[in-house]
């Protein structure tokens, strides 16, 4: 199943999209895609209904984050050695955590501002895992039973802020307003494909900047997952970030990074697409 967030920003409803791609309002199912209604028991008993039975929205609608009651963001720094490579930074011996401000959440098409006094805005497609279950101490062998899904995201960065603002500050340059868009959809794990041969991408107005798969990645996702839990309760619509391939701005030489004016698209297999102007901070 595809889960939808749809509506006026903080006035979101769920929704699904059904096997035509319409979108269906799902309320008649569930309150919001958050809490109980992302265990993956209770996806699996949606999966067994006729979604053709919810009302069909046919009106244009924005899409908002596809997850709702995020308690916390989960970074992975450096996960991807060709990323590590291309910055000049040496792979962690283990996996880098950091914590990325839920207010930096938004939706797949919404607008980025740029923070006041950033010049180093920077764009990191990803591997966003959602949590469905809670889970502590949980072994590699059982993460897939703890996960409701897989969703595009953007872990945008302020590099200036992250590495010259008291150096490596991970959550100082990556939790401005808009800094964590995801969606389109929530792909639901049965759903998806192998979480280690999904393609990524990114464009910046229109030139193709990463060009990626997860396979590439260092520690993988059930590996991540468990390791996570051993340091923190992993919680009902908690995200994991799970690192970026090579070919973000602060790698070329020399960097290139975001002005206010550009366009930037970023899309995975399965997951959707999407799009972002980077806007003046109103």
């Amino acid at each position: 199943m595809r889960l939808v967030r749809y509506g006026a920003l903080g006035g979101e409803t769920p929704g699904l999209l059904d096997g035509a791609g319409q979108l269906r309002d799902a309320r008649p199912w569930v309150g919001d895609w958050r809490g109980a209604a992302l265990a993956p028991a209770f996806l699996a008993e949606l999966r067994q209904r006729d979604s053709t039975e919810l009302p069909l929205v046919t009106e244009t609608v924005r899409y908002g984050a596809c997850v709702a009651g995020v308690g916390k963001i989960i970074g992975v720094a450096l996960n991807y050695q060709p990323h590590a490579a291309e910055t000049g930074a040496r792979p962690p011996t283990e996996p880098n955590l950091f914590l990325k401000a839920t207010s930096a959440l938004s939706g797949p098409d919404d607008p980025i501002p740029m923070p006041r006094g950033g010049t180093k805005l920077d764009w990191e497609v990803e591997l966003g895992v959602v949590i469905g279950r809670p889970a502590v101490n949980i072994a590699a062998r059982d993460a897939a039973s703890v996960i409701a899904g897989y969703c595009l995201l953007d872990d945008v960065s302020e590099r200036a802020f992250q590495i010259e603002r008291g150096g490596q500050q991970h959550t100082k340059g990556k939790s401005a307003a808009g800094f964590c868009p995801i969606g389109p959809w929530l792909l639901t794990a049965n759903a998806a494909p192998d979480p280690q041969s999904i393609a990524l991408w990114t464009e910046v107005n229109g030139v193709r900047m990463q060009d990626g798969t997860t396979a590439q990645m260092s520690v993988g996702v059930y590996d991540l997952v468990a390791y996570c839990s051993d340091f923190m309760t992993l919680e009902p619509g908690d995200i994991i970030a799970t690192g970026t391939p090579a070919g973000v701005g602060h790698g070329m030489k020399p960097p290139r990074y975001l002005a206010v004016g550009d366009m930037v698209t970023l899309g995975g297999e399965g997951l959707g697409v999407q799009r972002h102007r980077i806007t003046a901070l109103a």
